[in-house]
């Protein structure tokens, strides 16, 4: 896209390659580690050029045993037994409250009967009261009163 210069050359620099150089061991001999008791085992390891790379051993992992964990844990079957004790008294409510209603409404009807009886007693007292011979006949008559004398 832009146009090269052909005054403007790259410059050349020197470059110097240096190459890893071993260092020699200070001892000849290889050192033999004493392990004493409660340490983990030190490995040592000796590599072609001479060098000694020393480091602990690290053993493999070992699972936890899978018949120390219980097939089912407590606290699950703690909140299943919870589950089910709610569902069972949710609906011992839900019939509770069917059953108190049925009962209001019972005894609502026992009123309105006990109020049509007696209301049906009162009226046959006021109304029925026509028979003779249970009754007392009282006649009124124009009462003659001559010098202080009831003639009747």
């Amino acid at each position: 896209m832009y146009p090269e210069h052909p005054g403007h050359l790259p410059t050349e620099r020197a470059v110097t390659i240096h190459q890893p150089v071993p260092v020699a061991p200070v001892q000849a001999a290889p050192l033999v580690p004493i392990q004493p008791a409660g340490i983990p085992a030190v490995a040592s390891i000796v590599l072609p050029d001479g060098r000694i790379v020393t480091g602990y051993a690290i053993g493999p992992m070992q699972p936890e045993p899978v018949a120390a964990k219980p097939v089912v844990s407590r606290a699950a079957v703690n909140i299943a037994l919870g589950g089910i004790g709610f569902g069972a008294v949710c609906g011992g409510l839900v019939l509770l409250t069917a059953f108190v209603a049925a009962l209001a409404a019972f005894i609502h009807q026992l009123i309105i009967l006990a109020a049509v009886i007696f209301g049906g007693w009162i009226a046959v007292q006021v109304l029925g009261s026509n028979r003779h011979g249970a009754g007392t006949t009282v006649n009124i008559r124009k009462a003659v009163i001559k010098r202080n004398h009831f003639h009747g």
